[in-house]
Protein backbone atom coordinates (compact mmCIF):
# COMPACT_ATOMS: atom_id res chain seq x y z
CA UNK A 1 0.00 0.00 0.00
CA UNK A 2 1.52 3.46 -1.06
CA UNK A 3 2.38 5.94 1.74
CA UNK A 4 -0.50 8.03 0.25
CA UNK A 5 -3.10 5.82 0.48
CA UNK A 6 -2.33 5.23 4.46
CA UNK A 7 -2.48 8.68 5.22
CA UNK A 8 -5.62 8.97 3.78
CA UNK A 9 -7.13 5.63 5.15
CA UNK A 10 -6.45 6.50 8.38
CA UNK A 11 -3.86 8.68 10.06
CA UNK A 12 -5.22 11.83 9.32
CA UNK A 13 -7.60 11.59 11.58
CA UNK A 14 -9.48 15.10 12.80
CA UNK A 15 -11.35 12.87 15.61
CA UNK A 16 -7.96 11.73 17.23
CA UNK A 17 -7.15 14.99 17.66
CA UNK A 18 -10.30 16.14 19.60
CA UNK A 19 -9.91 12.75 21.74
CA UNK A 20 -6.30 13.55 22.36
CA UNK A 21 -7.48 17.53 23.45
CA UNK A 22 -10.10 15.91 25.50
CA UNK A 23 -7.34 13.53 27.41
CA UNK A 24 -5.49 16.86 27.56
CA UNK A 25 -8.18 18.32 29.66
CA UNK A 26 -8.22 15.33 32.03
CA UNK A 27 -4.60 15.84 32.69
CA UNK A 28 -4.71 18.41 35.47
CA UNK A 29 -6.88 16.23 37.57
CA UNK A 30 -5.27 13.53 37.15
CA UNK A 31 -2.35 15.31 38.29
CA UNK A 32 -3.80 16.47 41.54
CA UNK A 33 -3.96 12.82 42.59
CA UNK A 34 -0.24 12.12 41.81
CA UNK A 35 0.54 15.24 44.25
CA UNK A 36 -1.57 14.83 46.74
CA UNK A 37 0.56 12.31 48.42
CA UNK A 38 3.33 15.37 48.71
CA UNK A 39 1.25 17.61 50.68
CA UNK A 40 3.25 18.77 54.36
CA UNK A 41 0.15 19.45 55.98
CA UNK A 42 -2.20 16.77 55.53
CA UNK A 43 -2.32 13.08 55.19
CA UNK A 44 -4.49 13.52 51.34
CA UNK A 45 -4.26 10.09 50.32
CA UNK A 46 -7.75 9.12 51.41
CA UNK A 47 -9.16 12.14 49.08
CA UNK A 48 -10.11 11.48 45.66
CA UNK A 49 -8.70 14.61 44.28
CA UNK A 50 -10.25 13.95 40.68
CA UNK A 51 -13.55 13.68 41.79
CA UNK A 52 -13.20 16.43 43.82
CA UNK A 53 -12.21 18.68 41.21
CA UNK A 54 -14.94 17.23 38.82
CA UNK A 55 -17.17 18.02 41.57
CA UNK A 56 -15.46 21.64 41.62
CA UNK A 57 -16.47 22.35 38.10
CA UNK A 58 -19.89 21.28 38.32
CA UNK A 59 -20.51 23.43 40.98
CA UNK A 60 -18.94 26.74 39.62
CA UNK A 61 -20.72 25.28 35.94
CA UNK A 62 -24.67 25.14 38.28
CA UNK A 63 -23.88 28.74 39.57
CA UNK A 64 -23.21 30.67 36.54
CA UNK A 65 -25.28 33.02 34.54
CA UNK A 66 -24.71 35.43 31.87
CA UNK A 67 -22.91 38.48 34.00
CA UNK A 68 -21.79 36.77 37.31
CA UNK A 69 -20.62 33.47 38.24
CA UNK A 70 -19.52 31.52 41.28
CA UNK A 71 -18.36 32.85 44.00
CA UNK A 72 -14.64 31.39 45.83
CA UNK A 73 -16.26 31.15 49.82
CA UNK A 74 -19.59 29.56 47.88
CA UNK A 75 -17.62 26.82 45.94
CA UNK A 76 -15.51 25.94 48.75
CA UNK A 77 -18.84 26.30 51.47
CA UNK A 78 -20.85 23.53 48.82
CA UNK A 79 -17.42 21.18 48.48
CA UNK A 80 -17.67 20.56 52.73
CA UNK A 81 -20.12 17.97 52.53
CA UNK A 82 -18.45 16.21 49.68
CA UNK A 83 -14.84 16.12 51.23
CA UNK A 84 -16.35 15.04 54.53
CA UNK A 85 -18.16 12.36 53.44
CA UNK A 86 -14.59 10.87 51.75
CA UNK A 87 -12.89 11.49 55.11
CA UNK A 88 -15.22 11.52 57.99
CA UNK A 89 -12.77 11.26 60.93
CA UNK A 90 -10.68 14.20 59.50
CA UNK A 91 -11.23 17.69 60.99
CA UNK A 92 -13.67 20.76 58.89
CA UNK A 93 -10.58 23.02 58.69
CA UNK A 94 -8.68 20.58 56.92
CA UNK A 95 -12.06 19.78 54.52
CA UNK A 96 -11.96 23.37 53.95
CA UNK A 97 -7.77 23.49 53.25
CA UNK A 98 -7.95 20.25 50.37
CA UNK A 99 -11.14 22.30 48.98
CA UNK A 100 -9.12 25.37 48.70
CA UNK A 101 -5.83 23.66 46.77
CA UNK A 102 -8.39 21.63 44.77
CA UNK A 103 -9.87 25.23 43.53
CA UNK A 104 -6.13 26.93 42.99
CA UNK A 105 -5.12 23.85 40.71
CA UNK A 106 -7.61 24.05 38.40
CA UNK A 107 -7.67 27.96 38.37
CA UNK A 108 -3.40 27.47 38.22
CA UNK A 109 -2.78 29.93 40.84
CA UNK A 110 1.35 30.44 40.18
CA UNK A 111 1.47 30.33 36.47
CA UNK A 112 1.74 33.88 34.54
CA UNK A 113 -1.56 33.38 32.12
CA UNK A 114 -3.40 30.73 34.76
CA UNK A 115 -3.42 28.62 32.33
CA UNK A 116 -2.46 24.24 31.11
CA UNK A 117 -0.47 23.25 28.62
CA UNK A 118 -0.45 20.12 26.93
CA UNK A 119 1.48 18.74 23.48
CA UNK A 120 0.09 16.49 21.46
CA UNK A 121 0.60 14.87 18.56
CA UNK A 122 -0.74 14.90 14.66
CA UNK A 123 0.28 13.93 10.67
CA UNK A 124 -0.44 16.55 8.31
CA UNK A 125 -2.20 15.80 4.53
CA UNK A 126 1.86 14.85 3.69
CA UNK A 127 2.27 11.79 5.56
CA UNK A 128 4.62 14.35 8.42
CA UNK A 129 4.07 14.07 12.12
CA UNK A 130 4.17 17.36 13.87
CA UNK A 131 3.84 17.82 17.92
CA UNK A 132 1.24 20.84 18.87
CA UNK A 133 0.84 22.73 21.76
CA UNK A 134 -2.84 22.97 23.10
CA UNK A 135 -3.61 25.79 25.48
CA UNK A 136 -6.81 25.51 27.93
CA UNK A 137 -8.23 26.85 31.10
CA UNK A 138 -10.08 25.03 33.12
CA UNK A 139 -11.65 27.65 36.00
CA UNK A 140 -11.31 31.66 35.12
CA UNK A 141 -11.40 34.33 37.55
CA UNK A 142 -13.65 37.30 35.98
CA UNK A 143 -14.42 40.69 37.40
CA UNK A 144 -17.95 41.54 37.11
CA UNK A 145 -18.90 44.93 37.05
CA UNK A 146 -19.99 45.31 40.81
CA UNK A 147 -16.57 45.05 41.45
CA UNK A 148 -16.59 41.40 42.77
CA UNK A 149 -14.10 38.20 40.78
CA UNK A 150 -16.37 35.39 40.16
CA UNK A 151 -15.66 31.87 38.83
CA UNK A 152 -16.73 30.62 35.75
CA UNK A 153 -15.76 28.02 33.95
CA UNK A 154 -14.31 26.93 30.41
CA UNK A 155 -15.82 25.49 27.18
CA UNK A 156 -13.04 22.95 28.34
CA UNK A 157 -14.20 22.39 31.67
CA UNK A 158 -17.69 21.98 30.37
CA UNK A 159 -16.24 19.15 27.88
CA UNK A 160 -14.60 17.56 31.00
CA UNK A 161 -18.05 17.04 32.65
CA UNK A 162 -19.60 15.81 29.74
CA UNK A 163 -17.21 13.37 28.37
CA UNK A 164 -16.97 15.39 24.39
CA UNK A 165 -14.59 17.92 23.05
CA UNK A 166 -15.43 20.13 20.33
CA UNK A 167 -18.54 19.00 19.99
CA UNK A 168 -21.69 21.29 18.03
CA UNK A 169 -23.44 22.87 21.04
CA UNK A 170 -27.16 22.94 19.40
CA UNK A 171 -26.53 19.31 17.97
CA UNK A 172 -25.55 18.05 21.47
CA UNK A 173 -28.10 19.42 23.30
CA UNK A 174 -30.96 18.29 20.97
CA UNK A 175 -29.14 14.54 21.43
CA UNK A 176 -29.76 15.03 25.45
CA UNK A 177 -32.93 16.31 25.28
CA UNK A 178 -33.95 13.26 22.96
CA UNK A 179 -32.19 11.30 25.32
CA UNK A 180 -33.94 12.35 28.64
CA UNK A 181 -36.98 11.99 27.30
CA UNK A 182 -36.45 8.53 26.19
CA UNK A 183 -35.15 7.72 29.56
CA UNK A 184 -38.01 9.48 31.38
CA UNK A 185 -40.48 7.17 29.42
CA UNK A 186 -38.64 3.80 30.36
CA UNK A 187 -38.62 5.00 33.92
CA UNK A 188 -35.08 5.21 33.84
CA UNK A 189 -34.94 8.21 36.35
CA UNK A 190 -30.88 7.85 37.76
CA UNK A 191 -30.03 7.94 34.13
CA UNK A 192 -32.43 10.78 33.21
CA UNK A 193 -30.91 12.75 35.84
CA UNK A 194 -27.28 12.34 34.43
CA UNK A 195 -28.96 13.39 31.02
CA UNK A 196 -30.64 16.28 32.21
CA UNK A 197 -27.44 17.61 34.23
CA UNK A 198 -25.78 17.05 31.06
CA UNK A 199 -28.30 19.10 29.19
CA UNK A 200 -27.65 21.95 31.58
CA UNK A 201 -24.38 22.24 31.02
CA UNK A 202 -24.82 22.40 27.17
CA UNK A 203 -27.23 25.32 27.77
CA UNK A 204 -24.61 27.04 30.09
CA UNK A 205 -21.63 26.47 26.86
CA UNK A 206 -24.21 27.92 24.24
CA UNK A 207 -24.36 30.86 26.95
CA UNK A 208 -20.81 31.69 27.34
CA UNK A 209 -20.57 31.45 23.46
CA UNK A 210 -21.98 34.45 22.82
CA UNK A 211 -21.08 35.96 25.82
CA UNK A 212 -17.10 35.38 24.39
CA UNK A 213 -18.87 37.34 21.37
CA UNK A 214 -20.15 40.40 22.44
CA UNK A 215 -17.01 40.83 25.20
CA UNK A 216 -14.99 40.72 21.71
CA UNK A 217 -17.29 43.22 20.25
CA UNK A 218 -16.50 45.61 23.43
CA UNK A 219 -13.19 45.78 22.65
CA UNK A 220 -13.32 45.69 18.95
CA UNK A 221 -16.39 45.63 16.60
CA UNK A 222 -14.08 44.64 13.75
CA UNK A 223 -12.78 41.21 15.75
CA UNK A 224 -16.31 39.91 15.10
CA UNK A 225 -18.13 39.29 11.96
CA UNK A 226 -21.65 40.77 12.34
CA UNK A 227 -21.98 40.91 8.78
CA UNK A 228 -22.68 36.78 8.33
CA UNK A 229 -21.32 34.79 11.84
CA UNK A 230 -23.10 36.75 14.13
CA UNK A 231 -26.32 37.27 12.60
CA UNK A 232 -26.41 33.28 11.80
CA UNK A 233 -25.39 32.62 15.52
CA UNK A 234 -28.28 34.43 16.52
CA UNK A 235 -30.96 33.30 14.98
CA UNK A 236 -30.08 29.71 14.77
CA UNK A 237 -30.14 30.43 18.92
CA UNK A 238 -33.24 31.92 19.01
CA UNK A 239 -34.76 28.90 16.73
CA UNK A 240 -32.51 26.73 19.12
CA UNK A 241 -34.45 27.95 22.08
CA UNK A 242 -37.59 27.55 20.79
CA UNK A 243 -37.51 24.10 20.12
CA UNK A 244 -35.69 23.44 23.48
CA UNK A 245 -38.38 25.63 24.87
CA UNK A 246 -41.23 23.20 23.47
CA UNK A 247 -38.88 20.10 24.30
CA UNK A 248 -38.34 20.80 28.30
CA UNK A 249 -41.73 21.67 28.69
CA UNK A 250 -43.09 18.73 27.61
CA UNK A 251 -40.56 16.88 29.37
CA UNK A 252 -41.24 18.87 32.37
CA UNK A 253 -44.73 17.35 31.94
CA UNK A 254 -43.75 14.15 31.87
CA UNK A 255 -41.17 13.98 34.70
CA UNK A 256 -44.16 15.88 36.88
CA UNK A 257 -46.85 13.53 36.38
CA UNK A 258 -44.51 10.78 36.88
CA UNK A 259 -43.15 12.45 40.17
CA UNK A 260 -46.83 12.44 41.53
CA UNK A 261 -47.64 8.99 40.47
CA UNK A 262 -44.76 7.30 42.03
CA UNK A 263 -45.10 5.48 44.83
CA UNK A 264 -41.55 4.49 45.52
CA UNK A 265 -40.09 7.15 47.95
CA UNK A 266 -36.90 7.21 46.01
CA UNK A 267 -38.39 6.83 42.51
CA UNK A 268 -40.36 10.14 43.86
CA UNK A 269 -37.46 11.92 45.11
CA UNK A 270 -35.13 11.12 41.61
CA UNK A 271 -38.47 13.10 39.86
CA UNK A 272 -38.10 15.65 41.94
CA UNK A 273 -34.77 16.54 41.21
CA UNK A 274 -35.66 16.35 37.35
CA UNK A 275 -37.98 18.44 37.96
CA UNK A 276 -35.95 21.08 39.56
CA UNK A 277 -32.75 20.37 36.59
CA UNK A 278 -34.75 21.11 34.13
CA UNK A 279 -36.75 24.01 35.57
CA UNK A 280 -33.27 25.48 35.82
CA UNK A 281 -32.52 24.76 32.15
CA UNK A 282 -35.95 26.66 30.99
CA UNK A 283 -34.83 29.43 33.49
CA UNK A 284 -31.21 29.48 32.06
CA UNK A 285 -33.00 29.75 28.31
CA UNK A 286 -35.42 32.37 28.89
CA UNK A 287 -32.26 34.46 30.15
CA UNK A 288 -30.11 33.60 27.19
CA UNK A 289 -33.44 34.64 25.02
CA UNK A 290 -33.22 38.18 26.46
CA UNK A 291 -29.20 38.62 25.51
CA UNK A 292 -30.10 37.27 22.03
CA UNK A 293 -32.53 40.10 21.68
CA UNK A 294 -30.14 42.24 23.29
CA UNK A 295 -27.17 41.61 20.97
CA UNK A 296 -28.27 43.33 17.75
CA UNK A 297 -28.35 47.11 20.41
CA UNK A 298 -24.99 46.22 21.58
CA UNK A 299 -23.40 45.87 18.97
CA UNK A 300 -24.77 48.82 17.03
CA UNK A 301 -23.89 50.85 20.49
CA UNK A 302 -20.69 49.72 20.03
CA UNK A 303 -19.75 50.41 17.06
CA UNK A 304 -21.07 54.40 17.19
CA UNK A 305 -18.84 54.52 20.07
CA UNK A 306 -15.87 53.09 18.62
CA UNK A 307 -16.02 54.64 15.52
CA UNK A 308 -16.55 58.44 16.92
CA UNK A 309 -14.09 57.78 20.13
CA UNK A 310 -10.73 58.14 17.79
CA UNK A 311 -7.53 56.59 17.55
CA UNK A 312 -5.64 56.18 21.18
CA UNK A 313 -2.93 59.06 21.97
CA UNK A 314 -0.66 57.17 23.40
CA UNK A 315 0.52 53.23 22.30
CA UNK A 316 -0.54 50.64 25.70
CA UNK A 317 2.67 49.14 26.95
CA UNK A 318 2.94 45.37 27.75
CA UNK A 319 4.65 44.96 31.14
CA UNK A 320 5.31 41.13 30.58
CA UNK A 321 6.64 41.36 27.02
CA UNK A 322 8.23 44.68 27.07
CA UNK A 323 9.80 45.27 30.74
CA UNK A 324 9.04 42.06 33.07
CA UNK A 325 11.12 39.67 30.58
CA UNK A 326 13.80 41.40 29.31
CA UNK A 327 14.94 43.06 32.79
CA UNK A 328 15.10 39.30 34.10
CA UNK A 329 17.49 38.34 31.41
CA UNK A 330 19.65 40.75 32.25
CA UNK A 331 22.28 40.92 35.57
CA UNK A 332 21.17 41.80 38.56
CA UNK A 333 23.56 45.04 37.98
CA UNK A 334 22.28 45.85 35.23
CA UNK A 335 18.37 45.33 35.69
CA UNK A 336 18.47 47.59 38.65
CA UNK A 337 18.66 50.74 37.17
CA UNK A 338 15.42 50.16 34.56
CA UNK A 339 13.47 48.31 37.38
CA UNK A 340 13.74 51.57 39.84
CA UNK A 341 13.24 53.69 37.06
CA UNK A 342 9.84 51.88 36.07
CA UNK A 343 8.56 51.84 39.65
CA UNK A 344 9.65 55.53 40.85
CA UNK A 345 7.47 56.52 37.94
CA UNK A 346 4.82 54.10 38.21
CA UNK A 347 4.42 55.29 41.97
CA UNK A 348 4.20 58.83 41.71
CA UNK A 349 4.83 61.30 44.61
CA UNK A 350 4.57 59.84 48.69
CA UNK A 351 2.03 62.18 50.22
CA UNK A 352 2.32 61.84 53.74
CA UNK A 353 -0.52 60.43 55.96
CA UNK A 354 -0.64 63.07 58.76
CA UNK A 355 1.33 66.79 58.82
CA UNK A 356 4.89 67.26 60.08
CA UNK A 357 5.18 67.97 63.30
CA UNK A 358 5.84 71.61 63.27
CA UNK A 359 3.11 71.92 60.75
CA UNK A 360 0.63 70.26 63.16
CA UNK A 361 1.57 72.45 66.14
CA UNK A 362 1.06 75.95 63.74
CA UNK A 363 -2.28 74.06 62.38
CA UNK A 364 -3.27 73.99 66.30
CA UNK A 365 -2.17 77.15 67.47
CA UNK A 366 -3.84 79.38 64.49
CA UNK A 367 -6.55 81.62 65.45
CA UNK A 368 -9.88 80.91 65.09
CA UNK A 369 -11.46 82.83 61.76
CA UNK A 370 -13.86 85.24 62.39
CA UNK A 371 -17.99 84.46 61.86
CA UNK A 372 -19.51 85.93 59.92
CA UNK A 373 -22.77 88.40 60.88
CA UNK A 374 -25.51 86.83 61.94
CA UNK A 375 -29.11 87.01 59.94
CA UNK A 376 -31.06 88.14 63.01
CA UNK A 377 -33.21 86.06 64.78
CA UNK A 378 -35.79 83.24 63.40
CA UNK A 379 -39.46 84.01 63.52
CA UNK A 380 -41.05 80.71 64.40
CA UNK A 381 -43.78 79.92 62.33
CA UNK A 382 -47.49 79.78 63.45
CA UNK A 383 -48.56 76.27 63.26
CA UNK A 384 -52.32 75.19 62.76
CA UNK A 385 -53.72 72.35 64.50
CA UNK A 386 -54.25 69.70 61.56
CA UNK A 387 -57.76 68.10 60.95
CA UNK A 388 -58.50 64.80 61.81
CA UNK A 389 -58.10 62.64 59.17
CA UNK A 390 -59.80 59.11 60.19
CA UNK A 391 -62.47 58.34 58.12
CA UNK A 392 -64.13 56.25 60.55
CA UNK A 393 -64.97 56.71 64.13
CA UNK A 394 -63.73 54.77 66.93
CA UNK A 395 -67.15 53.61 67.87
CA UNK A 396 -67.43 52.30 63.96
CA UNK A 397 -63.98 50.42 64.37
CA UNK A 398 -65.66 49.06 67.75
CA UNK A 399 -68.13 47.73 65.99
CA UNK A 400 -66.55 46.20 63.34
CA UNK A 401 -64.05 44.43 65.87
CA UNK A 402 -66.85 42.92 67.11
CA UNK A 403 -68.55 41.58 63.73
CA UNK A 404 -65.30 40.50 62.68
CA UNK A 405 -64.54 38.38 66.05
CA UNK A 406 -64.97 34.72 64.92
CA UNK A 407 -62.98 32.41 66.97
CA UNK A 408 -65.35 29.33 66.77
CA UNK A 409 -67.27 29.02 63.65
CA UNK A 410 -66.06 31.16 59.90
CA UNK A 411 -68.64 33.40 58.35
CA UNK A 412 -69.33 34.33 54.97
CA UNK A 413 -68.74 38.13 53.85
CA UNK A 414 -72.15 38.65 52.56
CA UNK A 415 -73.56 38.01 55.86
CA UNK A 416 -70.91 40.46 57.66
CA UNK A 417 -71.87 42.98 55.37
CA UNK A 418 -75.39 42.68 55.56
CA UNK A 419 -75.35 42.28 59.34
CA UNK A 420 -73.18 45.75 58.94
CA UNK A 421 -75.10 47.64 57.06
CA UNK A 422 -78.24 47.36 59.54
CA UNK A 423 -76.79 49.98 61.70
CA UNK A 424 -74.82 52.06 59.34
CA UNK A 425 -74.11 52.07 55.85
CA UNK A 426 -70.75 53.31 55.93
CA UNK A 427 -69.81 50.45 58.54
CA UNK A 428 -70.15 47.83 55.64
CA UNK A 429 -67.61 49.53 53.74
CA UNK A 430 -65.06 49.42 56.84
CA UNK A 431 -66.10 45.51 57.17
CA UNK A 432 -65.27 45.04 53.41
CA UNK A 433 -61.64 47.24 53.34
CA UNK A 434 -60.79 44.63 56.66
CA UNK A 435 -61.71 41.54 54.51
CA UNK A 436 -59.86 42.34 51.68
CA UNK A 437 -57.07 43.22 53.90
CA UNK A 438 -56.98 40.07 55.86
CA UNK A 439 -56.78 37.82 52.30
CA UNK A 440 -52.88 38.02 52.79
CA UNK A 441 -52.35 39.42 56.15
CA UNK A 442 -49.10 39.91 57.59
CA UNK A 443 -48.15 37.41 60.26
CA UNK A 444 -45.10 38.62 60.67
CA UNK A 445 -46.31 41.71 61.98
CA UNK A 446 -48.82 39.93 63.99
CA UNK A 447 -45.96 37.86 65.93
CA UNK A 448 -43.77 41.16 66.32
CA UNK A 449 -46.75 42.97 67.59
CA UNK A 450 -47.99 39.76 70.58
CA UNK A 451 -51.24 39.29 68.72
CA UNK A 452 -53.51 36.12 69.81
CA UNK A 453 -55.21 35.61 66.48
CA UNK A 454 -55.36 37.04 63.27
CA UNK A 455 -58.30 37.63 60.76
CA UNK A 456 -58.22 35.17 57.69
CA UNK A 457 -59.91 35.40 54.84
CA UNK A 458 -59.78 32.52 52.02
CA UNK A 459 -61.62 32.11 48.64
CA UNK A 460 -63.59 29.02 47.59
CA UNK A 461 -64.74 30.33 44.91
CA UNK A 462 -68.38 31.29 45.85
CA UNK A 463 -69.37 34.38 44.27
CA UNK A 464 -70.63 37.89 46.05
CA UNK A 465 -73.65 38.73 45.55
CA UNK A 466 -74.11 42.34 46.99
CA UNK A 467 -75.43 45.40 45.25
CA UNK A 468 -72.12 47.54 46.33
CA UNK A 469 -69.21 45.22 46.44
CA UNK A 470 -68.16 42.81 43.53
CA UNK A 471 -65.50 39.63 44.04
CA UNK A 472 -65.54 36.45 45.79
CA UNK A 473 -67.27 35.83 48.90
CA UNK A 474 -64.75 35.14 51.13
CA UNK A 475 -64.58 33.29 53.72
CA UNK A 476 -63.83 34.75 57.30
CA UNK A 477 -62.03 33.47 60.42
CA UNK A 478 -59.78 34.04 63.55
CA UNK A 479 -56.72 31.95 63.23
CA UNK A 480 -54.99 31.61 66.51
CA UNK A 481 -50.91 32.01 66.54
CA UNK A 482 -48.85 30.13 68.62
CA UNK A 483 -45.22 30.49 69.83
CA UNK A 484 -42.67 28.64 70.71
CA UNK A 485 -40.88 28.43 74.08
CA UNK A 486 -37.76 30.62 73.07
CA UNK A 487 -40.64 33.16 70.99
CA UNK A 488 -42.15 33.82 74.18
CA UNK A 489 -39.15 34.38 76.51
CA UNK A 490 -38.21 37.03 73.78
CA UNK A 491 -41.69 38.72 73.83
Amino acid sequence: MRDSELISGGLVDEGLARRLKALACTAPLHDLDARKAKLDWADATVYQMAEIALHTIDQVTIAMDFDTGANHDDVVRRLGPFIAAQAPGRRASEHERVARWVLDNLINVGTADRGFRRVYGSVDAHGVYQRRAFDFKLLIEVAAPDGEVYLRASDEAINVLVGALDTDVESAQIAAEVKLENLISRGRLADAKLAAEQARYRTVQYGETLRAKLDATRRDVRAVDWAEEMPELLDSALSHIETRFRAENAILRNITRARDEAEDPDHKRRAAELVDIVGDCISRHTQLQSRLQAAGAIFRAEQDRQQFSGPPQRATIDLFGQLLVPTLELPIADAVSPAEKFFHASAGLNVPVVPALPSLVSLLLRPAPERDKLIGEIPEPELVPSESTDYYSDEQWRRADELLDLPDVPRRLSGLLAEARESDPQLARLVALRALHSYSPEVGAAVRQGDQATLLAVDDGTLLEDDEFGGADLLLGNAKIERGEEEEEVA
